[in-house]
């Protein structure tokens, strides 16, 4: 058994370093994974690029990744009886999408079922709290055997890392309501949006445009069946147009800009809904909050995930989604940073995934 783990870690801003640290003894209740993949989401190049997502500040070093997949290779003696307990049956040598979600279980939100909103959650690669959670982008990390859901032995490790971005969109659509015979508009054409997408598709969406301010990111969605496609870099006119011909009954935002909310506001029909899935800036940002009122719009929020992760899994295995459509790129861990910043580069890639080797 290998006494080292080399991590992908966040020291400052533009600041990742692959650090070998070595392996503590594993914690009791807890299983030991070997890395097999993971995908660098935008809050990973967020963290990178500043130090910071929204709210959320790193004051030492972190960690980076939450969409993770790989190999059971240890569980505690501890962890061994409650999976013994269990419907899990986790076992050493099991492949295992993970979880990034450690939740309480027991605080008001998960007595009521909306874990995503735990007051005790720990989420891997988030500086969320202090100390920081660290995350998957390491050889070797820890969990706990909830946050495994063990993957057929066809599914890659590359698309079971992304059950984390599919089980983000299938809460996001879910927030969306009943979206049946619906035309919706995306804002934001990178993974996260291109996802919404799709499981927009599932849940009986009508019509779909993606929105963005880069040609080749809107030329994938249009690869990947949006009806149609809006570049907004020198503004929104057309779009506008298109809503008056055709109104947008929702609209996601995804891109996480205070621009991109007040188009969506101002965008979706009377009595409309917005979803806001993308992480805006910290502190306070301008909103056209007074169309939210007069177009009495529903506004709200879409955070994480709850259960849907398992769903995104069980989608992933059986076929229905086809996450590695979205991948352009795979590299080694080993090449983290270098792999951050083509992820940042939108003109060559959409999705980069890590591999063990």
């Amino acid at each position: 058994m290998t006494s080292m783990a080399l991590a992908a870690t966040l020291f400052g801003p533009e600041d990742l370093r692959m650090v070998e640290r070595p392996l503590e003894r594993l914690a009791a209740g807890m299983v030991r994974i070997r890395f097999g993949a993971g995908g660098i989401c935008g809050s990973d190049m967020h963290y990178f690029r500043h130090a910071r997502t929204g709210d959320f500040v790193v004051t030492s070093p972190l960690v980076l990744g939450h969409e993770i997949a790989g190999e059971v290779i240890e569980i505690a003696s501890s962890a061994a009886i409650e999976i013994a307990r269990s419907a899990a049956g986790l076992k050493i040598g099991d492949r295992v999408a993970v979880n990034p979600s450690r939740w309480c279980g027991r605080c008001k939100p998960c007595r009521e079922g909306r874990l995503n909103l735990c007051e005790n959650i720990f989420f891997m690669g988030s500086a969320s709290k202090t100390p920081h959670m660290q995350g998957g982008f390491a050889s070797f990390f820890d969990a706990v055997p909830e946050q495994c859901v063990k993957i057929p032995d066809h599914v890659p490790y590359q698309a079971a890392a992304l059950a984390e971005p599919l089980a983000v969109c299938l809460h996001a659509v879910a927030r969306a309501g009943d979206i049946s015979g619906k035309r919706a508009v995306v804002f934001g054409a990178g993974p996260i949006g291109l996802l919404t997408m799709l499981a927009a598709r599932r849940a009986g969406i009508a019509e779909i445009t993606v929105v963005d301010i880069a040609a080749a990111p809107l030329a994938f969605a249009t690869r990947l069946g949006a009806d149609h496609v809006a570049d907004v870099s020198g503004g929104d006119d057309g779009l506008k147009a298109q809503a008056a011909t055709s109104p947008f009954d929702l609209a996601f935002e995804v891109s996480g800009t205070a621009a991109g909310l007040a188009s969506a506001i101002g965008i979706v029909r009377r009595g409309g809904i917005v979803v806001q899935i993308g992480n805006l800036p910290g502190g306070q940002i301008a909103v056209p909050a007074n169309a939210v009122m007069a177009k009495e719009i529903d506004l709200r929020g879409s955070f994480r995930f709850g259960s849907e992760f398992m769903t995104a899994v069980e989608l992933i295995s059986d076929g229905s989604v086809d996450v590695m459509a979205l991948v352009t790129a795979e590299r080694p861990l080993a090449a983290a940073p270098d792999a951050m910043r083509l992820a940042l580069d939108r003109s060559q890639s959409v999705k980069v995934v890590l591999t063990a080797h």
